[in-house]
């Protein structure tokens, strides 16, 4: 039996409304499969917790979730108790920087049952992989002076080992795929970090000559997303660029609440954690809308990185089939709450067995 320990981090606004809907998704295909068991350990740090210790997560945080095969994060932040640089900062970047979660996956395809807002969508099937840990979001950096002489200055690190394992795992699972890998860039105006993030590219795709190339500045990659998304199956960007398209690609799809993602740590000696795209929505917390398909959705990307592949294609089957019956909350068209989307997610699951 694969017995699973997971840390669960409902944490933040409509987290804690969609994470029980997956942790009973996953208890769910637990009990059909007998073949997988999860032991779900949750942790309540949020930013009412740091509200009460001055901390986002105990000093010892880290080591406590060591112990674990996985992090299960629902979504981190309510700026009307604690800024957003301090609450992430101190839990979600705190994880992903500890743990060594140099890569940061997330997919974004046309599902069934939800009307995308583009036109024509084209059945687009697409995964962005994200360098993680370094780039444009680095902690190296100042401010000095006052007034109107202040000066605030934010250094991009790049390091030829960051970019390059982000490359190379992109290059590897487009062999799994359609067979294609597009490098956003924006050499034309970024003059050092850019240039040396296409030279790694050029360099990385002489090992995979058997999988095609492209690469496009990143004001025109977001154009191309809306205009022409189906042209692209892998797509490997830096911290920044890959934030921004993966959002992209929620909205493409018809929602950011169904967006889901990993974080991946590639040596396996620490855990990775899994969360989805969307952030915490404190204005629509409590009132039981929110949408439970991007933190169920990053359960199937669980089962598929624990080796249970066969499991997370059924399970996304079953999201598409459900709301392709017309079972949908109010962002993506429906009128069906956060618990009855995950109930008839469930009930469907009993069927297969």
């Amino acid at each position: 039996m694969n017995v699973l320990e997971i840390a669960v981090l409902p944490g933040d606004g409509i987290g804690k409304e969609v994470m029980p809907e997956a942790l009973e998704v996953l208890r769910c295909i637990a009990q059909i499969h007998g073949g997988i068991r999860f032991d779900f350990v949750e942790f309540p740090w949020n930013c009412e917790y740091y509200c009460e210790t001055g901390k986002m997560m105990p000093d010892d945080g880290l080591d406590t979730l060591a112990g674990f095969n996985g992090i299960f994060l629902g979504a981190v932040g309510d700026p009307r108790l604690v800024p957003d640089h301090i609450s992430l900062w101190g839990l979600l970047l705190k994880i992903r920087k500890g743990f060594r979660q140099t890569i940061n996956l997330r997919p974004a395809k046309q599902l069934k049952g939800v009307a995308s807002p583009l036109v024509n969508p084209k059945n687009f099937d697409l995964i962005v992989v994200r360098e993680n840990s370094e780039g444009e979001y680095s902690e190296i950096g100042g401010r000095i002076h006052q007034g109107e002489d202040e000066v605030a200055i934010q250094n991009a690190v790049f390091t030829r080992k960051g970019s390059e394992a982000a490359m190379r795992y992109a290059f590897e699972l487009a062999q799994k795929r359609s067979g294609h890998v597009t490098s956003a860039t924006k050499s034309n105006g970024i003059y050092h970090t850019m240039p040396f993030w296409d030279q790694i590219f050029k360099e990385v795709q002489t090992d995979y000559p058997e999988v095609k190339t492209s690469s496009y500045h990143i004001d025109a990659l977001a154009a191309f997303f809306v205009s022409r998304p189906q042209l692209f199956d892998v797509v490997v960007a830096s911290n920044l660029f890959g934030d921004i398209l993966t959002d992209l690609g929620g909205a493409i799809m018809g929602s950011i609440g169904i967006a889901p993602s990993i974080n991946i740590n590639l040596d396996g000696k620490y855990p990775s954690m899994f969360e989805p795209v969307h952030g915490s929505a404190p204005d629509i917390y409590g009132k039981g809308i929110a949408n439970p398909v991007g933190q169920i959705w990053t359960a199937k990307m669980m089962l598929d990185y624990f080796g249970e592949e066969e499991l997370g294609t059924a399970l996304l089957q079953v999201i598409e089939d459900v709301m392709e019956s017309g079972i949908r909350t109010a962002d993506v068209g429906g009128t069906a709450s956060t618990q009855e989307v995950g109930d008839a997610i469930r009930e469907r699951l009993h069927r297969l067995n």
